[in-house]
């Protein structure tokens, strides 16, 4: 397939960012190491990639100062929130917060921070980083997973809500 290089769209971000804003979405944390200590950002652009080889997707903003801090060693964790980690997934989104303070966690297998409470978390290493407009989109080989029960913390339409079965 070839991709039109230099095409020029008419839509404006406004309205962009409206209509995208109801499709809804999951909310993860993505988390890494720095040499100064762990780092992350909250990221509800997520997705499931392939099967095999186990690769997921996300999509950091180039404007992230946590982006590069998580992304430092190449190892990250994805915390997928539950219903009740919207707190968390604000002070996540804060480029000025200490954003690990009073939180708890653990080292996944290759060290990057599993964030205790989250719904689900999968530990993996960066593959590839393309740039992407104004983001990158990052796939990352699954190194690790788990799963646990609960209601998984949703984001549409510019909030925060849950979703139950």
């Amino acid at each position: 397939m070839e991709v039109k290089a230099g095409a020029v769209s008419a839509v404006e971000p406004g309205q962009f960012r409206t209509v995208l804003g109801h499709f809804a979405s999951g909310v993860t944390i993505v988390t890494g190491m720095h040499d100064d200590g762990p780092s992350g950002l909250t990221c509800q652009s997520f997705f499931s990639l392939s099967l095999d080889p186990p690769l997921v997707a996300f999509a950091p903003s180039k404007s992230s100062k946590s982006w590069p801090r998580a992304s430092f060693t190449g190892n990250l964790c994805i915390n997928v929130l539950g219903s009740d980690q919207e707190a968390l997934a604000w002070t996540f989104a804060d480029s000025g917060a200490d954003k690990f303070s009073g939180v708890g966690w653990t080292p996944a297998g290759h060290g990057a921070p599993h964030i205790e409470g989250a719904l689900a978390w999968i530990d993996c290493t960066v593959e590839q980083v393309h740039e992407a407009g104004d983001h990158y989109l990052v796939v990352a080989l699954v190194i690790d997973l788990e799963a646990g029960e609960g209601e998984p913390l949703v984001f549409y339409r510019g909030g925060f809500g849950s979703f139950k079965v």
